[in-house]
């Protein structure tokens, strides 16, 4: 890490930002002391993008600015109207004076210029050729050339979508962008973000969002476009009775160009990869430093944060740092981190990491006022135990990746099978798969992820295997790997395997009086990590290779990384099943372009996990030592 050329004491820093969370501002504070502008920046092409400008009235110093991009709007519209950042932590970037600068991205809201999801970057871009970094660039060019009273000092975050192209901006190349904080980041929508995983194509969070989002917009506007009128509010009833992930398409309509975009693709070839932002990351230049933040528990894009700080850190020479806490979707930026569902963190892990990472980084960086030369290279929360831990590496350096192995009558154990022959089956049918939570509901939920797996327990067609009663504590930290040896009576099917946390009968978190009516946390299947294969990309995700009925074969892939601690007295738990409905669309079970299937192609398979000494199903754990 550059050392400072300025530092406060970090017993000064912490007095400002205890003295930011006790007096927060309100939205007179703000008004009376900001100023808001709303201003077209011109591109290279001659496209303008609108842009929000919130600037301190003090004019005693110059400032830094921060900066998000966004297609989801910088509304709302109006220079007398101020988006509401006193109801979060950006109030104390405000406090500091810093600029706010929020732009609708090329094509979407009060923005000129065309649309295009997830724009390829491009990086031998020529004369007027555009991308998203060059359009941060020239919207960064212009901003410190003309916004009165800055320092010349950029910082860009933003989460999720704007995650991305957060990602983007760090390409850019700009000298004066200093830090930008990809968080949740959107980074590859085949493999494990958003819309797709290993393959499998996610159509819950896929068909919600596009209905409305990938509407065209023909001109500038300040008006959302309306989305699909569900005839039902009961989610898993919607899309079983649709029938196919092919009549989805009919349903949303030809209007929305993406969607029909990624049923052409149905594999992960060059379309799907240059859209994939770890193919770039070495453009990233050595003087604009990345913190990259995601949640253990984000439904959405887990998997791009892991994977993004994984690709900086391989291929760029910078400053790259990384935090892990125990969240959903953007539950960081919130004003509560202490549970998710069911689960308790014990303690306010939001307001943890705003304080003591995100905003002394934009103060390091941006400031030259905050001493953050002890950040830790990753930092991560441990569930379970409930606590921070910090590393110099990751993954650390001290995990044994350590298989664990599936037995006869259900059972978990570090030691190989001995026996000469052993499976485990259940039936797959397409017409009854297993939800993916217990709930009746409309839209997808954000606890799901560390849902009580106990109803799937109870089901015929999911297995579960569980350890004795564990007599130390077990840390995982790291990537998780299923190696099944499994074979089918069909020609393809998916495979979803849950990693689980079985909490003592008389389990009861601190303080919790188990008041009538409150959930009851005994023998609770706590959802650690949970991921699905489609089983036909096991050799390649480019190439996809039917099954041969009834032949054993390996179907071997990665969960998103875990931090959690498996105390004394709990259970490990791995649970084995073909459908996650209706977050997954149903595969066939037969081998056919899943996006083109009819719905006689649907099919019933019985699927074997084999567990023997020559066949020995196992998960690897990284066990941290």
């Amino acid at each position: 890490m550059r050392k400072l050329f300025c530092t406060i004491s970090a017993f000064f820093l912490l007095s400002v930002l205890i003295a930011q969370t006790a007096n927060p501002q309100d939205s007179a504070w703000i008004k009376d002391n900001y100023t808001k502008k709303e201003i077209y920046i011109t591109m290279r092409d001659g496209v303008k993008l609108f842009t929000a400008v919130y600037a301190p009235k003090d004019n005693s110093e110059p400032h830094p600015i921060l900066m998000t991009r966004t297609p989801y709007s910088c509304a709302p519209y109006g220079e007398a109207n101020f988006r509401t950042f006193w109801n979060n932590h950006w109030r104390y970037y405000m406090r500091r004076n810093y600029i706010i600068v929020i732009q609708d991205v090329r094509g979407r809201w009060m923005s000129e210029g065309v649309f295009e999801d997830v724009r390829p970057y491009n990086p031998n871009k020529k004369d007027k050729e555009i991308d998203e970094a060059s359009d941060t660039y020239d919207a960064i060019d212009w901003l410190v050339k003309n916004q009165p009273n800055n320092n010349n000092k950029v910082g860009i975050f933003g989460i999720s979508y704007p995650g991305f192209y957060s990602t983007m901006a760090a390409l850019s190349n700009h000298p004066s962008l200093k830090a930008v904080s990809p968080q949740a980041p959107v980074t590859d929508w085949f493999m494990g973000d958003d819309f797709h995983h290993n393959g499998a194509f996610f159509q819950m969070d896929g068909f919600s969002f596009y209905s409305s989002f990938g509407k065209p917009r023909p001109k500038p506007t300040t008006v959302g476009s309306p989305g699909f009128q569900f005839p039902t509010r009961d989610a898993y009833k919607f899309y079983l009775e649709a029938g196919s992930t092919k009549n989805l398409a009919k349903l949303i309509g030809d209007s929305i160009a993406f969607w029909h975009e990624m049923y052409k693709h149905p594999n992960y070839d060059s379309w799907w990869q240059a859209r994939n932002v770890r193919n770039f990351v070495n453009n990233i230049p050595a003087n604009t430093a990345t913190l990259v933040v995601g949640g253990l528990f984000d439904a959405e894009d887990c998997y791009g944060a892991w994977r993004t700080y994984e690709a900086i850190e391989k291929k760029a020479k910078n400053n790259n740092r990384i935090v892990m806490g125990p969240w959903y979707h953007g539950q960081w930026a919130s004003t509560d981190g202490t549970k998710m569902g069911n689960a308790q963190f014990g303690s306010n892990t939001s307001t943890w990491y705003q304080n003591e990472i995100e905003i002394p980084f934009f103060m390091h960086h941006l400031e030259g006022k905050a001493n953050v030369e002890d950040l830790a290279e990753a930092t991560v929360f441990f569930t379970g135990e409930n606590k921070w831990r910090n590393f110099s590496q990751w993954p650390a350096a001290n995990v044994e990746n350590k298989p664990i192995f599936l037995q006869q009558n259900g059972k978990l154990d570090w030691s190989k099978p001995s026996n000469t022959k052993g499976f485990s089956e259940y039936v797959s049918d397409p017409a009854k798969p297993v939800p993916y939570t217990e709930d009746v509901h409309f839209s997808r939920t954000v606890a799901y992820m560390t849902d009580d797996q106990r109803f799937a327990n109870r089901r015929t067609d999911v297995l579960s295997f569980q350890t004795e009663v564990l007599t130390d504590d077990i840390t995982l930290a790291g990537t998780v790997i299923a190696d099944l040896l499994a074979s089918i009576s069909t020609t393809d099917a998916d495979f979803v395997v849950k990693l689980i946390d079985v909490f003592p009968s008389d389990f009861t978190y601190p303080g919790d009086r188990q008041a009538a009516g409150s959930y009851p946390m005994g023998d609770y299947q706590m959802l650690v990590r949970g991921e699905v294969m489609r089983g036909k990309f096991r050799n390649s995700f480019e190439v996809p290779v039917a099954f041969t009925p009834n032949k054993i074969e390996k179907v071997k892939f990665e969960l998103p990384d875990v931090a959690h601690t498996f105390k004394k007295g709990h259970r490990i738990m791995i649970q084995i099943q073909s459908s996650w409905f209706p977050l997954v669309d149903r595969n066939p079970q037969k081998f056919v372009n899943i996006y083109e299937a009819v719905e006689s192609d649907y099919q019933k398979a019985t699927i074997k996990i084999w567990h023997d000494a020559k066949n020995a199903s196992n998960i690897v754990l990284p066990v941290l030592k």
